[in-house]
């Protein structure tokens, strides 16, 4: 038998109705949660991943969280590798709250709607979780209207991405998990280093007609207990301007020290710390001495060249 053709599914004051009933509960049962758009810095175009990502917005919204029980996925698990915690959890967003607390600032990578690789924050558990799905379109809704998202999210691997976002609940993050390059700087001019400030250091090209090479990191720690005319800094975040591997050189001029971008200090790198043979201990190096794995990264180097990061997909290498 046909649908009886008197009764409609698609009557708008019906469904701003139903819309506005969800959106009062989530409300009422959710949770305010962190909802961090990834910036994308650069992209592999042929594999179509991140090469570099960044989080630099964070807004507060309301989430219902479907899993009443704990977090879904398999747990803990111990691999070869180490322990792995493997937790999936399901957050219901309405589409009208998103789109009037995110979606108008177009900061995510399709901003018509939440997207795979955004991050949420979750208070009260303390952890990020990671937009793995974005369920939008399912069939099964009433009024012909489907009003929520349904993000289903796994706990986020932090690969030294870049999170800034002037919440300091969510920007420890990086100081805490970022990859520590460790650096000696000595004869400061200007005010000294803050923890969190941005730095860069200006390499001038060998060859004339070359474009300089600015590295970029920030300041995880601050060692003061280091003596008087010598400070060791933890610098995280590490990356350059032209996409190649990123690392710190010992200054040789007046040109390339590195500077504070928010403090406007300038110093000289007169030493960088290196992993020594046994992997366990930091090994410092300068002009006038070397360490075995400085020697093994000289010889590396004519074999390999390191500063690819994908041969086959990086567009800069092609």
């Amino acid at each position: 038998m046909a649908r009886n053709v008197y009764f409609s599914q698609t009557v708008k004051s019906e469904q701003n109705l139903y819309e506005d009933l969800i959106v009062e509960s989530l409300k009422i049962y959710g949770q305010d949660c962190y909802y961090l758009p990834r910036n994308m810095v650069s992209r592999d175009m042929i594999l179509n991943e991140a090469i570099k990502s960044k989080f630099d917005d964070a807004y507060m919204i309301e989430m219902y969280l479907e899993n009443v029980d704990g977090f879904d996925g398999d747990g803990s698990l111990f691999t070869k590798f180490g322990l792995e915690i493997r937790e999936q959890a399901t957050f219901v967003v309405a589409k009208r709250t998103w789109d009037k607390l995110v979606g108008v600032w177009n900061n995510g990578i399709i901003s018509s709607r939440p997207a795979e690789g955004d991050l949420i924050y979750l208070p009260f558990s303390k952890s990020f979780m990671e937009i793995k799905f974005v369920d939008h379109q399912s069939p099964f809704y009433q009024l012909s209207k489907f009003p929520v998202y349904k993000l289903r999210c796994e706990l986020f691997e932090y690969s030294n991405e870049e999170v800034k976002t002037g919440i300091p609940e969510l920007d420890k993050l990086e100081q805490q998990f970022s990859t520590e390059y460790f650096v000696q700087i000595e004869g400061g001019t200007g005010a000294s280093f803050v923890v969190g400030e941005d730095v860069k250091q200006v390499l001038v090209p060998a060859t004339s007609g070359s474009d300089s090479e600015e590295i970029y990191g920030k300041v995880l720690k601050i060692d003061r207990e280091s003596p008087t005319a010598a400070i060791k800094l933890a610098l995280g975040g590490i990356s350059t301007n032209t996409g190649a591997f990123a690392k710190f050189r010992v200054t040789t001029g007046s040109s390339d020290k590195l500077v504070g971008i928010t403090s406007g200090a300038q110093w000289n790198i007169t030493g960088i710390f290196e992993i020594d043979n046994t992997q366990t201990n930091l090994t410092f190096v300068n002009n006038a001495q070397g360490a075995q794995n400085r020697a093994m990264e000289v010889t590396a180097d004519t074999i390999i060249d390191f500063t690819e990061h994908n041969p086959f997909g990086d567009p800069s290498n092609v």
